[in-house]
């Protein structure tokens, strides 16, 4: 082959390869444009591009993460107040005289979440009445319940 003849052979394979790159460069292109694309709408519009979205959207999680927990403390803190509350009552009536002055008499019972508090029996007669206040501590009394009165502690336990 002559000189001319390989250079115009080399030339034409040049262009061919040339014609061939800029075809890859086109669909490259389009691609490309499609990408960026497909980023704006996950991005929302935005400036950034996806690390500085991910890197923004991590600090995101982190201030959820602690808002959570801040949220999980303060329901711990109310949950014990809650526990410490009366919350449990009961009353019940009866006749302390068989038959002698109606169901006048009352115990009642103020209790939290533990069976711990008060329990309180107003004991009615025809000419006088008496207040009785028993303390509760864990469902424990120091001195001993009347039938009434435990009755009261389980009725609010139960309720």
């Amino acid at each position: 082959m002559e000189t001319s003849t390989l250079a115009a052979v080399v030339a034409a394979a040049a262009a061919g390869l040339a014609v061939i790159a800029l075809v890859v460069t086109v669909l490259l292109a389009v691609r490309l444009r499609r990408l960026a694309a497909a980023q704006q709408v996950l991005l929302g519009g935005g400036k950034g591009d996806l690390v500085d979205f991910a890197v923004s959207l991590q600090a995101r999680i982190d201030d959820v993460h602690r808002a959570v927990d801040e949220v999980a403390a303060a329901l711990a803190r109310v949950d014990r107040r809650v526990d410490g509350c009366v919350s449990n009552t009961s009353i019940v009536r009866y006749d302390a005289f068989a038959g002698l002055g109606g169901q006048q008499s009352a115990s009642v019972a103020l209790l939290d979440s533990a069976r711990t508090g008060v329990v309180v029996s107003a004991i009615q007669g025809r000419d006088y009445a008496r207040i009785y206040v028993k303390e509760l501590d864990r469902g424990r009394a120091p001195v001993v319940l009347s039938p009434e009165e435990a009755e009261a502690v389980e009725r609010a336990m139960a309720s």
